[in-house]
């Protein structure tokens, strides 16, 4: 029989910082502390772990400013971190020269503040001044500075915003445009900006001159200068909800230009072109489809398209990066990638032709091109089993290996192959297992996302090939509906009420790892986080004979009362509202929290999750795990003082969190130890 809480019991838990919950989560930290942390194992695979994270000779990936690759670098000595740079020619040396242009661990030390580093908006084509954002913590808020790159030293009386959930660019060297919290009424109830000001330099804040406002039931409202060289234009938007949205050419007289596009797809202008995504079908052109207009035949009503990407049942779009004259697109088919270039012809049409071959099974990504000056692109392209390489080249001109990646974890014996599981109405189900060759069922991990059209490609992962593969346990990876693997109607087909067929999806793989001989429930873990956390969840509820042990991070858990939760409304566009007495019947039947019963019996469970997390509120893990504890059933609830929604601020703590999740999962799905023979 279920029970459904009416009248939560557990709301106290949701007060963040209150004296009393934070009482309660030492408690359960010492808990999981005393039953993970002191296992006989924990250390050494924590310190081995630390070693991946902390190791001198990972490559430093780069962003091209100007004369200078930028890197952000964390490593036992820098904690926190610092943000350097170096020269290309440097860069291309086993051990190149590195400026320290900010050195968060000092920063952070001189003003006793937990700082994170959250990344800098470089002034373009200039690339003198930078907008340095840093969190408390790993929040998502953020403060935000001026820094000055020639001096390396933050600007006095330069640009400044306390923390909040901000949005700011440059528009020239004395006027930014900041989205902010302004007091009341300048934020949404998803906790972002609502309204955009244009800032002038060495004026208050508060007399920032508002351009464009949302509602207030948006998700956010933005802005941005488009500084291409020849092209300098504004464009202000609304985002109604996390999948559509409007954009707005803004005029010098501060007048709205629509960009007609339809509002769930993507758009926006590069030089002379218009492009856009399709989420919809639109102008007889399939949703997932790539357009390419001419932008100001476009405005005058143009609506003559080139579609530089069509999608079929088993292909996907899965990005696109610009060089000064070509436009470099990934596409994936069947969840693995492939990459070419294309070429805008100078009497109308585009060129295509293949820039690598990729290997199977293997992902490869465009890291940075320098879109304003040269047709250099820098290329990743790495597999489950082979770390990262790094190539530069020039279209035309062939490429060679820049960096590579040392192994990290013994590959002999392993193999990474696809399958196919059929969900319950009879969708195929990709997935990936990456494992030793077995005669006999044993210890698998089966990871998921499933939502807001997030893609789980192929990876080098030396952290699970440490503590998972090197034990001999399978990892698998599953390519369920909700995420992008498949294009728009991949994900449109798990939203609000359809969110259970990502569940049955992933119910799916897990019985066909069994049924493969690959594992068998009892050795069988589920692993996800925030969304992906939700799906552990409903594995739990709905699938709990399937699996032996359950890790849920950043979760999300209470669907009834998520949207009230810090940045939870802006999500009632993937699962629905709460308030909409059409959308709760099936939030309450997908609410984990709330299908929880004492008469079922459930695997051991982990809950991870972070008091500074201010996107998934950690009240969603503790409520879990208190209601957890009440009903009689095995959990764990380890919350860490900081690191955000990442979960982790430092690799310290990244290490740690890792450790406990993986002791937690060999201690309950390992094989056991049969004594020798006598």
């Amino acid at each position: 029989m279920r029970c459904v809480i009416e009248n939560d019991p557990y709301l106290w838990l949701e007060d963040v910082e209150g004296e009393a919950a934070l009482a309660w989560v030492a408690e359960r930290n010492a808990e999981t502390a005393a039953a993970l942390a002191a296992d006989a194992g924990f250390a050494s695979l924590k310190e081995r772990l630390r070693e991946v994270l902390d190791a001198s000779d990972r490559i430093p990936y780069t962003v091209r400013r100007g004369a200078f690759l930028y890197n952000f670098w964390r490593d036992a000595t820098h904690a926190r971190g610092v943000w350097r740079r170096t020269t290309p020619e440097q860069y291309r040396k086993d051990a190149p020269e590195w400026e320290v242009v900010l050195d968060v661990d000092a920063l952070a030390a001189e003003e006793g503040e937990k700082w994170v580093w959250a990344g800098a908006r470089v002034r373009h084509p200039e690339y003198d001044r930078a907008l340095v954002c840093l969190s408390r913590d790993g929040g998502d808020a953020v403060v935000v500075r001026e820094f000055d790159l020639a001096t390396r030293a933050f600007v006095e009386g330069g640009f400044r915003v306390a923390e909040a959930k901000t949005q700011i660019g440059w528009i020239d060297a004395d006027t930014v445009f900041v989205g902010t919290d302004f007091g009341p009424g300048s934020l949404t109830d998803s906790g972002y900006p609502r309204t955009v000001r244009r800032w002038r330099r060495g004026t208050p804040q508060e007399d920032a001159i508002p351009v464009f406002e949302g509602r207030t039931q948006d998700v956010s409202a933005g802005a941005w200068h488009d500084s291409t060289p020849g092209y300098e234009r504004d464009f202000v938007f609304r985002s109604l909800d996390f999948h559509h949205s409007e954009t707005h050419l803004l005029t010098p007289d501060d007048s709205l230009v629509r960009i007609d596009v339809p509002d769930d797809a993507d758009a926006y202008a590069h030089r002379e072109h218009l492009i856009v995504s399709l989420k919809s079908a639109w102008l007889g052109h399939r949703a997932g489809s790539l357009l390419a207009f001419g932008f100001d035949a476009f405005l005058a009503g143009d609506r003559s398209a080139e579609a530089l990407f069509t999608p079929d049942e088993r292909t996907a779009l899965a990005g696109h990066s610009w060089t000064r004259h070509h436009l470099i697109m990934e596409t994936m088919r069947d969840v693995s990638t492939r990459i070419e270039v294309l070429t805008p012809a100078p009497g109308g049409g585009w060129a295509r032709e293949p820039l690598t071959d990729v290997p199977a099974l293997s992902a490869v990504s465009i890291v940075d091109t320098d879109p304003d000056i040269s047709d250099e692109y820098v290329l990743d392209v790495s597999g489950f089993l082979q770390p990262s390489t790094l190539y530069q080249g020039e279209i035309g001109a062939g490429s060679e290996i820049l960096k590579q990646a040392p192994a990290r974890f013994d590959t002999a014996g392993l193999t990474a192959e696809q399958f196919f599981a059929t969900s319950d109405d009879g969708t195929r189900v990709p997935y990936f297992v990456i494992g030793p060759d077995r005669s006999a069922p044993g210890p698998a991990l089966l990871y998921g996302y499933g939502g807001f059209e997030v893609s789980l490609t192929p990876f080098y992962g030396a952290l699970t090939g440490r503590a998972w593969l090197e034990r001999g346990g399978t990892y698998v990876i599953a390519n369920i509906r909700g995420g992008g693997e498949y294009g728009p109607d991949w994900h449109r087909s798990a939203l609000g009420a359809d969110r259970p067929r990502a569940f049955e999806d992933f119910a799916a793989v897990a019985a066909d790892l069994v049924a493969r001989g690959i594992t068998t429930p009892a050795m069988l873990g589920a692993a996800g986080g925030s969304n992906g956390g939700l799906l552990m969840g409903a594995m739990l509820t709905r699938y709990p004979q399937l699996f032996g042990a359950i890790v849920a991070q950043v979760p999300l858990l209470d669907m009834l009362r998520f949207h009230e939760l810090l940045a939870g409304a802006s999500w009632t566009a993937e699962y629905g509202n709460p308030d909409n007495e059409a959308d709760r019947p099936h939030l309450r039947a997908l609410s984990p929290y709330h299908q929880l019963t004492a008469d079922r019996v459930y695997p051991p469970v982990l809950l991870t999750t972070s008091t500074r997390d201010d996107r998934v509120h950690p009240g969603h893990a503790r409520k879990a795990a208190a209601r957890l504890r009440e009903l009689g059933h095995p959990v764990l609830l380890h919350e860490n003082t900081g690191g955000g929604h990442a979960g982790a601020g430092d690799n310290e703590q990244a290490a740690h969190n890792k450790a406990l999740t993986h002791t937690f999962l060999w201690q309950h799905l390992s094989p056991p130890v049969r004594p020798a023979a006598g």
